[in-house]
């Protein structure tokens, strides 16, 4: 066929030949895919073997492969791209985006080797300007539903560019449709096990946090009153104190129960981490970025998100967050496209977020945007007559959790639990029953099964609570010979707490 009427046949795809007269090695670019199928659900690894397999395939210079995006069919995106800038493949001055265009809309196959003398591109500046003689371009369709289109083209390389070539370009695309349509579904269904792995449960309310002290039927009280409003909140409190249930609470009392809540802790974490992680980034931001990856805020979108320690977000993180609490708007760690989200953001920090601005080491903006309302969650020392009622709650709640019966606490050990001041709070006192429950085997606890850290005290020797706490905290490093790990396991208390401490102390790791 000559180069004519190859090209007054562009528009007409030539039916796909049985595979036994196929050249050999459009035959080995099929069987590579079918093994792509079966071996890669990474969408971005799966989209550049595609790529690459077409261009080495048709012998191209310049290709580039759209896909519709997840939520809008009609938006189509550059995923991947050889020799030509993502932005200008689609760019609507350019040859290839009224190509792709008839291709998307006719779901049909374009084919052309002689560009320049085309009708159907005359008057095209791209086409002059780039010198481009062969073009070819097929749709990826799977079921009926169209994902996208790859788009191939040459300047002085035309021998690949038949009917042949284009009869190859169609089954492969079916094939690579499969795997794309199946790796989308591999990244959906991990999304979503990732949800119900951070949900833990959905059944939180007001009910599971246990109280009726002065100060935490206040908490309920402002609970109450916020519940069901879509406003921020700052709980400030002790390590330990619960802060991430009452957020839970709130969450699943509240106008967005349905949707997800996810938790993120900001210490401890890298600043380029941390801010993946929240944000997500762009193939290639940094070493490592082998992927796009969705942050934690687009996870959460429509739900609320939980920012856990969030003193302890950097500077630079913190401008960023500012812009998703006033305008709902982010980008992507690398990436320049501006996203939505809609989340109801949740605060806790175990500092003064207060002084931390006035230290200058948190934005001022970002504190008034955090705390709308504020909720102080007392630490348990304060929280007078609480801790029977709080003793029974884990009794109940740990016998279910392992089958046994119900025990109960000698009126002395009661007296040794209520009289302790907890500096680990709410989690120092559940872990202590759950060992006391594990040593005391079929009896009740008794003292002698209560491994809480004590320090012996002379009689009329008055010490301020701080005072008490040093003491008891480095009594409790030296009984386990200096392992940090081991003491805060035993004070009931995270080991970042422990290390600020000591800190705080001027103790170095060797005390």
């Amino acid at each position: 066929m000559s180069e004519n009427a190859v090209s007054n046949a562009a528009a007409r795809p030539a039916p796909v030949p049985p595979p036994g007269m196929l050249p050999q090695e459009q035959l080995h670019a099929l069987y590579e895919i079918a093994q792509v199928l079966n071996s890669i659900t990474d969408i971005d690894r799966l989209l550049d073997r595609v790529m690459d397999i077409a261009i080495q395939t048709v012998d191209a210079e310049r290709g580039f492969l759209v896909l519709s995006e997840d939520t809008d069919a009609a938006k189509l995106t550059v995923r991947t791209a050889r020799n030509i800038a993502p932005e200008a493949a689609m760019s609507i001055s350019d040859i290839s985006h009224s190509i792709v265009q008839e291709v998307i809309d006719r779901q049909s196959g374009v084919l052309t080797v002689d560009a320049q003398a085309d009708p159907r591109f005359a008057g095209s500046e791209s086409v002059i300007f780039k010198q481009i003689r062969a073009v070819m371009s097929v749709p990826f369709v799977v079921r009926g539903k169209l994902l996208g289109a790859i788009y191939l083209d040459g300047k002085t390389r035309r021998a690949g560019f038949t009917d042949d070539s284009l009869a190859f370009l169609k089954a492969f695309s079916h094939l690579a449709a499969i795997a794309i349509e199946n790796a989308r579904l591999m990244g959906s269904l991990r999304d979503e096990n990732y949800l119900l792995r951070s949900e833990v449960q959905r059944a939180y309310h007001f009910k599971e946090i246990m109280g009726n002290s002065p100060r935490m039927l206040q908490v309920f009280e402002m609970l109450t009153k916020i519940m069901n409003s879509d406003i921020s909140v700052l709980l400030e409190g002790e390590s330990g104190t619960g802060k991430e249930l009452v957020a839970r609470a709130l969450h699943y009392s509240g106008p967005r129960r349905d949707k997800s809540f996810i938790a993120q802790f900001c210490g401890n974490l890298s600043e380029t981490l941390l801010e993946s992680e929240l944000f997500g980034h762009k193939r290639g931001a940094f070493t490592g970025a082998i992927s796009d990856k969705k942050g934690l805020l687009e996870v959460a979108n429509g739900g609320t998100f939980f920012l856990d320690e969030v003193a302890e977000i950097p500077i630079s993180i913190q401008s960023k967050l500012l812009r998703v609490l006033q305008d709902g708007e982010f980008r992507r760690v690398g990436d320049t496209e501006t996203r939505k989200v809609d989340v109801r953001i949740i605060s806790a920090t175990n500092k003064s977020l207060a002084r931390e601005v006035e230290k200058g080491v948190f934005r001022e903006d970002l504190f008034y945007r955090l705390n709308v309302i504020t909720i102080q969650i007392p630490a348990l020392r304060d929280r007078t007559g609480d801790t029977p009622l709080l003793v029974q709650h884990f009794l109940n709640k740990h016998a279910a959790k392992s089958g046994q019966r119900v025990k109960k606490v000698t009126p002395e050990a009661m007296k040794i639990l209520d009289g302790y001041h907890w500096p680990g709070n709410v989690r120092e006192l559940e872990n202590a029953i759950e060992r006391a429950m594990v040593l005391a085997e079929d009896r009740d606890i008794s003292p002698s099964e209560l491994i809480i850290p004590r320090v012996a005290k002379p009689m009329g020797a008055a010490k301020t609570l701080k005072e008490y706490e040093r003491e008891l905290v480095l009594k409790t490093l030296e009984e386990m010979k200096g392992n940090k790990t081991h003491t805060a396991e035993a004070l009931g208390v995270s080991l970042r707490w422990l290390h600020y401490k000591l800190a705080e102390w001027k103790i170095g790791v060797s005390a």
